[in-house]
């Protein structure tokens, strides 16, 4: 059998156990009458990769229908099988994952670009330093793919354009926004790429305070977005009459389903305006969102979203929304970092890069200012949504239906026990359609609140 590929920190006990686990993987076989060999595999941070090959005729699906018998035999909590080619791959979790650290395999591309052997033509110049550099303009670092290998996201690619990253509580879906946006800084002088860091959850960007990228300071108040995406929507069409690319500005944006929740159809129409026409005019979209459902995020993602970057999911519909795809497996992901890259059609497995926040405080205060800090592209909108939208708050609207309907007579209505809560419900689920539950709660609350500070025409 072939020596599996571990790394250069691979213990003989580690070799030991990983030819083991080859030999009960075709002893599986075996029991089942499969004619398939293991003929090698490669261990990342978190999975160790079984390359099985079939013999000719053998039907594959008798082997993906195997993973409750292979992860029983590694005494694993699961196993994934996925056909590569003519190859089927087994993954089985590590007993003793690893984080993949940002900073470290920042290290680790810059050593390759030394080196002699790193192919020249595949180096691009990012910043005005002498040498050359493995990293492109307005690319950005996510972590290691599934053979061991850097996993690098270029944005300006006809096929990139803007990204979509989504995950439950615990996915790595926030760390992962943060290595993007960080290995963004480290690798374009301000001068060449600048950010907006929109942050309706006020805990994924506080440490990138006083970075010289951003186009302004970090949003903490989703009700000052939809004059911010409208600001851009005027940038972009400056743009596109002036024929200019130039810096680039990379949009990141977390929470996306609060964002257009609180929003409303004047966030959805400048966001689908930029993802629509963005990358021509060098703007580009990075948006994250906990839950992926079709009712929050509706055609807006399946249309402008060519990249999606997708951690653990709680459902095989929600994978199907988050991927584009069927059948690609993200209701099973481990989380902590374990996610897929979509894109073309084509599915990677990675580990995304992780940083912390003191880490990325350290980074941002020795960047070296080797150029001026350029003006502010944007400052922050002191009006509100209701003043600035390209079209009227959907919310004003809802909450003047809401006083003009049967609902409004109970809203105070002292027999019922919890009444304000209970009657946050009905107008959740009677006026917006949606179970009480999450952002839609807090939307159908804020209708109330609006429609009471027009004052009680009722009494």
């Amino acid at each position: 059998m072939k020596q599996l590929t571990s790394g250069p920190q691979t213990t003989q006990d580690r070799r030991q156990q990983l030819e083991f686990q080859a030999d009960r993987i075709e002893t599986v076989f075996s029991q089942h009458n499969i004619r398939a060999r293991v003929t090698g595999g490669t261990v990342t941070p978190r999975w160790v990769h079984f390359q099985v090959i079939p013999a000719i005729g053998q039907r594959l699906s008798t082997i993906t229908g195997l993973s409750q018998e292979l992860a029983a035999a590694m005494q694993a909590d699961n196993c994934r099988i996925q056909r590569r080619g003519a190859a089927v791959v087994i993954e089985i979790p590590r007993n003793d994952p690893q984080p993949v650290r940002l900073l470290p395999l920042y290290d680790q591309l810059m050593l390759q670009a030394q080196s002699l052997s790193y192919p020249a033509n595949r180096l691009a110049a990012t910043m005005n330093t002498p040498g050359p550099q493995p990293i492109p303009p307005a690319t950005a670092i996510l972590g290691l793919a599934e053979d061991g290998a850097p996993l690098l996201l270029r944005l300006p690619s006809p096929d990139v354009a803007h990204v979509l990253v989504a995950g439950t509580t615990g996915s790595g879906k926030t760390v992962l926004v943060q290595t993007i946006a960080l290995s963004l800084a480290m690798t374009n002088p301000s001068t060449d790429l600048r950010m907006v860091h929109i942050d309706g959850g006020r805990s994924a960007f506080t440490a990138f305070e006083g970075l010289r990228h951003l186009a302004m300071p970090v949003v903490t108040d989703n009700q000052q977005v939809p004059a911010i995406l409208t600001s851009l929507v005027h940038e972009l069409d400056r743009r596109t009459a002036d024929n200019l690319t130039t810096p680039t500005i990379v949009v990141i944006v977390d929470e996306l389903a609060d964002l257009l929740m609180v929003g409303g159809q004047a966030a959805t129409w400048a966001l689908t305006r930029l993802t629509q026409r963005g990358r021509g005019a060098g703007i580009h979209i990075v948006a994250a969102t906990q839950k992926p459902t079709a009712a929050v995020l509706g055609p807006l993602v399946k249309a402008n979203f060519p990249v999606r970057l997708v951690g653990r999911v709680t459902s095989i519909e929600d994978a199907r929304t988050a991927t584009g795809w069927g059948g690609t497996g993200a209701e099973r992901l481990q989380g902590h970092g374990d996610f897929l890259a979509v894109a073309e059609g084509q599915v990677t497995h990675f580990q995304a890069a992780h940083i912390t926040g003191s880490e990325i405080r350290q980074v941002i205060s020795r960047m070296p200012h080797v150029h001026d800090q350029a003006e502010p592209l944007f400052q922050k909108p002191d009006t509100t949504p209701i003043e600035v939208a390209a079209s009227p708050d959907p919310d004003q609207v809802l909450a003047s239906k809401l006083r003009a309907s049967d609902l409004w007579a109970n809203r105070k209505d002292p027999s019922r026990n919890g009444y304000r809560w209970g009657f946050i419900g009905d107008v959740c689920r009677d006026l917006l359609g949606q179970e009480a539950e999450g952002s839609w709660y807090r939307r159908a609350a804020r209708i109330l609140a609006i429609a009471e500070q027009r004052g009680d025409d009722n009494g």
